[in-house]
């Protein structure tokens, strides 16, 4: 508004021409125009001007006052066709008119229904009870490419619902704020890196949906509910809660807020005798309950075992379900994988090849682990057959195969984003963390790689072929001694080494599988001197170009740091010093954290397409000093 277009001849008109009759014949248009004057007038001076469309007047007398805003705009819409806008001044003004501004809008018929009310309640509350101070305007999910920043929603129903809130390092205090359980589809909450404080509220267990759950970096105390550790322990939520140092996960924290009083006491006989009693009556519960213990055991083995039998098939069933294994999926050095039907559901049948010398014992390995454990991330074993000469594993059948071959550049047609590598990263990472956190005791896959990262139709991700996994044989062993196994390139140096197992060995591969997704290069370079992936991007890293580190086939349309800190977090990965690498939980952080860094991009990029198709053609000022605005 400081500046403002005039006619070259104060005589002629301003004239702005707007749409085309092919082009524009449905739109309906809204139109702005903003005046004020930048010239303080003399006492003789004057500037009166009217706006015409089309011929007719749209609006005025209009007096610009000195730097002070007027705007004429259309109070209803102008249907689509030719419009000419003419600006001309009223007789006894000495001045020509002008114009400062103008926008003109078009109305866009949202195909999205407003938000779900009890959300937009919720997230309002939120907004109010923390003093959020983020452009949040407007319709929490509608329309899509303006959805909140830090919200996701799903739009399958009738109404937009908000499935995910991200709140990371917002300056957020005081506690949880309990609005959080009206947002009941809720799936990931992520309130790290705040000021909150108080306890973990039980309200956080009644959300079913809930995934994904990230605490870390508050100063929140007391014990978490039960019901959360119970979920995150079989598998169905991501729980993080570090850097809490007053926050308790165990049923026998100590209580800082009580008060220890020494009462000195004369013991009594009588208060002997009670004394024996007790310590009589603790010895007999700690039996009962050790007897309970191994019954409890012995009922969860029987349980299993009728779980084996209820997915055990014949080899006549295999047969049929395989159409005389008419079609491969592909082969390995297990055997051979086969396409097949059970009922409506394909499945993935893998046969065990004759010349697999480890076959047998990787079979009885894969089976027995598969039938106790379960997550969204790991292959569903649907059965098994195990007969004198044919063994055999039935999976849930994976449409999009492995990574591998997504990353290889077998299919030119269909290469995965930048958004979609880390969301297949996030999801073999959350299957990793499981194992390593969510199972009593913790398992070892022992051999993460690309071509055992499955993807189904939704591209969502699944570890697979737990064959070579091993099981720490206490909850508090931090390793054990095996014999070394694992693939070329993905093997843990210091595991080759020692011989010593541990959760950091699955770290390491994870950390080569992340180089593969950046980088879209064989771990073992095919040249003669074979240079291992992590040393090629070292090398890389010291020139500082992002670019050529990352896949080619991305033609750079990633968010930069986003992929500068996900290389940083490989590299830590696959440090030689296993105590150097981080967890599956502080990787799954970092890489949610990147998430959220693409994912603002690109909706950022989409709101930026959206906003520059907007087309004013025709443009006509007679000055030739008003550029034609697009």
């Amino acid at each position: 508004m400081r500046s403002a277009v005039i006619p070259a001849n104060s005589s002629n008109p301003l004239q702005l021409s707007i749409g085309d009759s092919v082009k524009y014949k449905n739109f309906q248009f809204y139109m702005y125009m903003h005046f004020a004057d930048v010239v303080k007038l003399e006492a003789n001076q004057s500037r009166k001007f009217n706006i015409s469309r089309n011929g007719t007047i749209w609006f005025g007398p209009i007096i610009p006052l000195y730097l002070y805003t007027s705007t004429a705009y259309s109070q209803s819409a102008i249907t689509g066709g030719d419009y000419l806008f003419s600006l001309f001044k009223v007789d006894g003004s000495t001045l020509p008119p002008l114009l400062n501004a103008v926008e003109v809008y078009y109305l866009i018929e949202l195909l999205q229904s407003e938000t779900s009310r009890p959300d937009i309640d919720a997230i309002m509350s939120i907004k109010s009870t923390y003093g959020i101070s983020r452009n949040w305007q407007g319709d929490p999910c509608a329309p899509q490419e303006y959805v909140w920043d830090g919200l996701n929603c799903s739009y399958n129903g009738t109404a937009p619902i908000i499935t995910s809130l991200n709140l990371s390092s917002s300056g957020l205090t005081g506690e949880i704020a309990s609005d959080i359980a009206n947002l009941k589809s809720l799936r990931s909450l992520d309130l790290s890196n705040n000021s909150l404080i108080g306890p973990v509220p039980d309200f956080l267990s009644k959300l079913v949906s809930l995934e994904v759950l990230n605490l870390t970096g508050n100063r929140l105390t007391g014990r978490i509910p039960v019901d959360l550790l119970k979920r995150r322990q079989n598998g169905l939520l991501l729980l993080s809660v570090d850097g809490n140092p007053e926050l308790c996960a165990l049923d026998s924290c100590n209580d800082n807020n009580k008060k220890n009083y020494v009462v000195p006491v004369t013991v009594s006989v009588s208060a002997l005798f009670a004394i024996v009693a007790a310590i009589s009556l603790a010895i007999c519960l700690k039996r009962r309950k050790k007897q309970a213990a191994v019954a409890g055991e012995m009922m969860e083995a029987q349980a299993r075992i009728l779980e084996s039998r209820k997915r055990q098939f014949t080899y006549s069933k295999v047969l049929e379900m395989t159409n005389n294994f008419e079609r491969v999926l592909g082969r390995g050095g297990f055997g051979t994988v086969y396409h097949g039907l059970l009922g409506d559901t394909e499945v993935a049948v893998k046969t065990l090849s004759p010349s697999s010398v480890q076959g047998y014992k990787e079979f009885q390995a894969e089976v027995k682990l598969l039938l106790r454990v379960h997550h969204k991330n790991l292959t569903t074993l649907v059965g098994y057959c195990e007969e004198p000469s044919h063994m055999v594993l039935i999976y849930e059948y994976m449409a999009n195969g492995d990574l591998k071959h997504h990353l290889s550049g077998d299919d030119p047609v269909n290469i995965l984003s930048w958004e979609e590598r880390l969301r297949i990263a996030i999801g073999a990472a959350q299957g990793l963390e499981y194992l390593h956190n969510g199972c009593k005791p913790p398992i070892v896959h022992r051999d993460v790689k690309t071509t055992n990262i499955l993807l189904d139709s939704n591209f969502q991700a699944k570890l697979a072929d737990f064959g070579l996994s091993r099981i720490f044989p206490t909850e508090d062993g931090s390793h054990v001694s095996t014999t070394v196994a694992g693939t070329p390139g993905y093997l843990d140096p210091e595991y080759h080494v020692t011989n010593w197992l541990t959760e950091k060995s699955d770290v390491y591969s994870y950390g080569v599988v992340l180089l593969e997704i950046i980088t879209s290069r064989p771990v073992i370079a095919k040249t003669g001197d074979r240079t291992h992936l992590s040393t090629w991007v070292s090398s890389m890293l010291d020139k500082g170009d992002i670019k050529t580190i990352s896949d080619p086939r991305l033609l750079g349309d990633f968010d930069t740091n986003s992929v500068w800190k996900v290389t940083e977090l490989a590299m830590a990965c696959v440090s030689e010093i296993s105590a150097e690498r981080p967890t599956m939980s502080q990787v799954l952080v970092e890489l949610n954290e990147c998430l959220a860094t693409e994912t603002a991009r690109t909706r950022e990029g989409r709101s930026q397409s959206n906003s520059n198709s907007i087309e004013f053609t025709n443009v006509d000022l007679s000055s030739g000093l008003f550029p034609q605005p697009r």
